[in-house]
């Protein structure tokens, strides 16, 4: 595509979205405002902010790139990502609303009454929230190099740049409107040049759904255990996603934090309609992005390969546009939830510190980004929810189900859980093609259970760890509120 149209694109989306931030930091005065944007915002409007963030460059990208290259056996992840959602909206979504912290942590705190668990609930939320953040900023490289032709540094810093302003100016209550916008904007940037690309093949004549003349895979099919231990990771790692989470706290009760959880099922829904149908049309009409290294770039460049000339760069600019959009809105989300992890737990809890630890949360995974290669987007990510879906998930589930949970228990399991994932895929790594390979490269299917059972045996043998505090605090976490009177 035109260089200069995709920097213009670029620029777009970047000014675009400090200039919304910057009317956040209007309104964001307290604390409160900052961490949960003071308890204030509505189901649609938080549902928005929502997708926003939660649609990554594993989901603009990477899943296109992955159907492009296996077929069916990438539906995966569309459909564990939005089962990920129904899973907080059954189990989590209210009662983490009613609990009243602001973090994970907090959570952590408040129900087992450690401050050990506290700080190891932070240090595994840091983690996993800096992992996430690096597939991002590989991203946001990878599209500057193929849409621009500028170094693939520019990208990630840009990305950096731009987030630490927004979180910076206005905490939560900024990003809040920033993520709304964002949502949109992908889901437009998406649906607007496929659903062009259809219609003009359908125009031509061409049987859109007829299957290729050459089967562009090239991965090997994935066995039953690595779908199923993937789904396991896209369920249960999404219970633990921080900046997913903390969205739950800044709805004003539990009742408006499930239909917050029952709108943005809808709209996740309606967004992986449109990676799938890249992928399936690439298949058809443009095998040859299969190749090597370009699949999560598909997305960027099929409507300059399949419309071509003026139209062709127009379409593609909007795609670079939502692209960006998405590694800006994952990335705030991110550096929003750790700031407020970092800040309370490290500087202080008050505003300056909020602020300086938004700047040292985006600064350290681009030093990540810049060490490392990028993988496959979904693939990378997949891991992170595996790692997730291993630690938080476990403490978060049995912390507001079962009575029974110590923080002894609660350490052991996620420390088990942290050890054994995070050695899995190291292992998996470095041991490349073999028999054990698919058990160390998906690892959730056996490390989410261990590190369940972890937890529920050593609980039972720390029952008299109890906290004093337990009955209280799962009677509140399980009460419904009375509804605002001005709710809408």
């Amino acid at each position: 595509m035109n260089p200069g149209v995709a920097i213009a694109a670029l620029a777009v989306v970047s000014v675009a979205t400090a200039v919304i931030g910057f009317y956040g930091l209007r309104i964001s005065r307290t604390t409160g405002d900052f961490y949960v944007a003071s308890r204030t915002v509505r189901p649609w409007w938080n549902a928005s902010a929502i997708g926003g963030e939660y649609l990554s460059a594993a989901s603009f990208l990477g899943v296109a790139g992955l159907i492009l290259l296996s077929g069916t056996d990438a539906l995966w992840f569309p459909v564990g990502y939005t089962a990920g959602y129904l899973m907080l909206l059954l189990f989590v979504a209210a009662p983490l609303r009613r609990s009243g912290a602001y973090t994970i942590p907090d959570f952590t705190e408040a129900r087992l009454d450690s401050q050990v668990v506290r700080k190891v609930t932070s240090l595994v939320v840091v983690l996993v929230g800096w992992l996430y953040i690096v597939p991002q900023l590989h991203g946001a490289a990878l599209t500057i190099r193929i849409t621009t032709g500028l170094p693939s540094w520019v990208g990630s810093v840009a990305v950096v740049i731009v987030v630490c302003l927004t979180v910076v100016a206005g905490g939560m209550r900024s990003i809040t409107f920033v993520q709304a916008f964002q949502y949109w904007l992908k889901l437009t940037a998406l649906a607007v040049p496929i659903l062009f690309i259809i219609f003009m093949l359908a125009g031509n004549g061409t049987p859109a759904l007829s299957p290729p003349a050459v089967n562009p895979t090239s991965l090997a099919p994935a066995g039953a255990y690595q779908n199923v231990s993937l789904l396991v990771a896209l369920l249960f790692g999404t219970l633990g996603l921080p900046h997913v989470l903390v969205r739950f706290y800044t709805n004003p009760d539990g009742q408006s934090a499930r239909r917050t959880t029952l709108i943005v099922l809808g709209l996740l829904s309606v967004f992986y309609l449109f990676p799938t149908a890249y992928g399936l049309v690439a298949r058809v009409f443009a095998p040859g992005l299969a190749r090597a290294h370009q699949a999560d770039a598909m997305v960027l460049l099929l409507p300059g390969e399949l419309v071509g000339g003026a139209a062709g760069d127009l379409l593609s600019a909007l795609v670079v546009a939502g692209a960006f959009a998405a590694f800006l809105s994952t990335t705030s989300g991110l550096v929003v939830s750790l700031a407020g992890v970092i800040s309370q737990d490290v500087l202080g809890g008050e505003v300056g510190g909020f602020r300086l630890a938004a700047v040292i949360s985006a600064v350290v995974p681009l030093g990540f980004a810049f060490m490392t290669d990028s993988l496959a987007l979904a693939g990378s990510v997949g891991l992170v929810f595996a790692f997730t879906a291993s630690t938080v998930c476990p403490v978060l589930l049995l912390g507001i189900w079962w009575r029974g949970l110590t923080d002894a228990g609660a350490i052991a399991g996620m420390v088990t859980g942290g050890i054994l994932c995070g050695g899995a895929m190291i292992a998996g790594a470095l041991v490349g093609a073999s028999n054990l390979a698919p058990w160390l490269a998906q690892p959730a299917a056996w490390t989410v259970p261990a590190a369940f059972a972890v937890m529920v045996v050593v609980s039972r043998a720390t029952a008299h760890r109890l906290p004093k505090t337990m009955a209280r605090v799962m009677t509140r976490l399980h009460t419904p509120e009375r509804p605002l009177a001005t709710e809408r």
